[in-house]
């Protein structure tokens, strides 16, 4: 049995996964989704990979997604554990020595313009799931925009990146050519928006389970 460590993005939460979870549990697996301290502004990268560590506890065989934002947090877990795996899923990949705030112009992001925010996140997502998660979003002021990614190089864990076909935030060509040019290697794709594992947690499932 392997144990998903899954950690939300940006301004989010444990609930994002509260659909995703059980799908894993389902197939004979096991998973931790905390709230990342994003609304306490004494707390960095080092508080964020704590708290997921404290979730784990004693698990030994931990396979870390990182969702979104959670991709800062997502892989220096897996090489503090070390993980059997590493997943970004619609997820931000750091460069050494990269601050989060200093990511998207580095990586060339262009923000999407006049959409609503269910349309940036949630596109197919039905209407009071996508409104529950906007209602579930925090603020996020913890001090970890500025803080360097402290990592020499990418952990050294076989890692795996997912991207969302109908993601209108990342899109699917901006996620590939950042896989390409920080990993080196191409793209798994699933259906879904951003915010996929409220929307398809079964295939997303399925794949996590499929990388064992």
């Amino acid at each position: 049995m392997t144990t998903f460590a899954l950690i939300h993005g940006g301004g989010g939460s444990g609930w994002d996964f509260h659909r995703l979870g059980p799908e894993l549990e389902a197939r004979g697996h096991a998973f931790v989704a905390p709230d990342l301290p994003i609304t306490d502004p004494a707390a960095g990268m080092s508080s964020f990979v704590d708290t997921v560590l404290a979730a784990l506890g004693d698990a030994s065989d931990v396979a870390v997604v990182g969702h979104s934002y959670g991709g800062f947090t997502a892989s220096l877990v897996a090489a503090k554990l070390p993980a059997r795996l590493l997943v970004y899923l619609a997820g931000m990949i750091p460069a050494p020595g990269e601050q989060p705030g200093q990511w998207w112009g580095n990586t060339g992001f262009s923000s999407p313009e006049g959409l609503s925010e269910i349309e940036r996140f949630f596109t197919g997502v039905p209407l009071e799931l996508a409104e529950a998660g906007l209602a579930h979003g925090r603020e996020q002021v913890s001090k970890e925009w500025d803080e360097p990614w402290p990592l020499a190089a990418h952990p050294d864990v076989p890692t795996r990146v997912v991207l969302c076909r109908d993601d209108r935030f990342f899109t699917p060509d901006f996620q590939r050519r950042v896989a390409r040019e920080r990993l080196g290697i191409e793209p798994d794709e699933v259906d879904g928006p951003h915010c996929a594992p409220l929307s398809h947690p079964v295939q997303i499932a399925d794949l996590l389970v499929s990388y064992l």
